[in-house]
């Protein structure tokens, strides 16, 4: 018996999955997991340089997780990405990707996905394509060894170039997600693009947000993708198009680079009106807003007894209070808007 088995009657496609809507009539069909929120990188926006990590205890279990990601299936989610800290350095992750993957099988979902930092895909990207993972997102914010090193204190680029060649090899199709760094890499922003285009890969530039304390002055770091868009323009032709893939990007098209560029802009352009997301963080805490200090403890219901019931109630009570939207403010001097890392609530 796999400690999965105990919950394999959660698996019944035949469940009745009414939806998610919360009071604003927005319907909530997009799940972000994460699954640690220990990393091996420090990435200067992200993480302050010395990050205490929370106990074992405090982290769902992976039976946990499962549990909890089904109960939104259940509940009418079609699309699941895993996020940490970084996902893969989770023990056991392609155990939990396995199981979840169960629900790809029987249509309940129609896509499982992660964000990774890609220093461990190397090794793991077989596994992932094997286990119906067809799309991953990459962080990556500069093509310079040095300049990657100092924004991540630490980490060596080689080693996610060597991951994103397996992922490609593997079959994975690759979105690069960079943030934008005023001073650090908004004048290399054209040459990361050119390059993930001319490898067929999609890229979509991220505000900076003020998520944690990171020892960083936010202010120094913000760079608006209005601003970004406009240099842009004025060596690229650049038009609007209706896509979307169930997240906050706006995208367009870049005609003398023939790919796509997604802009998430929650500093100088609120997504709020579409939102169909919510997020649980490793410790089972569910925020149904990435810019509020909301907060649904699940793992109390599960932990507690609660059976499958009072999981979903507890799931549908904080949809209902979702909020119409964030309120995100950068100001030199000014306390994070959210004392929360991003690291903890989930990239």
């Amino acid at each position: 018996m796999t400690p999965f088995d105990a919950f394999a009657p959660q698996a019944r496609s035949s469940i009745a999955r009414p939806g998610l809507v919360d009071g604003f009539g927005r319907a909530v069909r997009y799940l972000r997991v994460s699954v640690t929120d220990r990393c091996d990188l420090r990435c200067v926006y992200c993480m302050a340089p010395e990050m205490t990590f929370l106990p074992k205890a405090q982290v769902l279990s992976l039976e946990e997780l499962d549990r909890v990601a089904t109960a939104f299936v259940d509940m009418g989610v079609t699309k699941l990405r895993l996020t940490g800290g970084e996902p893969l350095v989770r023990k056991g992750i392609m155990d939990l990707i396995g199981r979840l993957s169960r629900h790809l099988e029987s249509g309940a979902l129609s896509e499982l996905t992660l964000t990774t930092n890609g220093t461990q895909l190397a090794g793991a990207a077989a596994d992932l394509a094997r286990l119906g993972i067809r799309r991953i997102n990459v962080s990556l914010d500069t093509l310079d060894a040095d300049r990657f090193r100092r924004l991540t204190r630490g980490g060596e680029l080689a080693r996610v170039m060597a991951g994103i060649n397996a992922a490609q090899v593997a079959g994975l199709a690759v979105k690069i997600n960079a943030v934008a760094l005023k001073g650090d890499n908004e004048d290399e922003l054209p040459d990361l693009i050119v390059w993930a285009h001319g490898r067929g890969m999609d890229v979509t530039l991220i505000e900076t947000m003020p998520l944690g304390d990171t020892g960083e002055d936010r202010t120094s770091q913000f760079v608006s993708l209005e601003v970004v868009r406009r240099r842009l323009e004025s060596f690229w032709s650049l038009s609007d198009i209706p896509l979307t893939t169930g997240g906050p990007a706006r995208y367009l098209t870049i005609a003398e680079t023939g790919g796509r560029l997604g802009l998430i802009t929650p500093m100088t352009h609120n997504f709020c009106d579409g939102c169909n997301r919510v997020r649980v963080t490793c410790t089972g805490t569910l925020h149904t807003c990435l810019g509020r200090e909301d907060a649904s403890d699940l793992r109390a219901v599960l932990r507690s007894g609660g059976d499958d019931p009072a999981l979903k109630a507890a799931i549908r009570a904080a949809i209902d209070a979702k909020p119409k939207g964030h309120d995100f403010h950068i100001a030199r001097g000014a306390a994070p808007a959210l004392r929360r890392h991003m690291s903890t609530t989930g990239g």
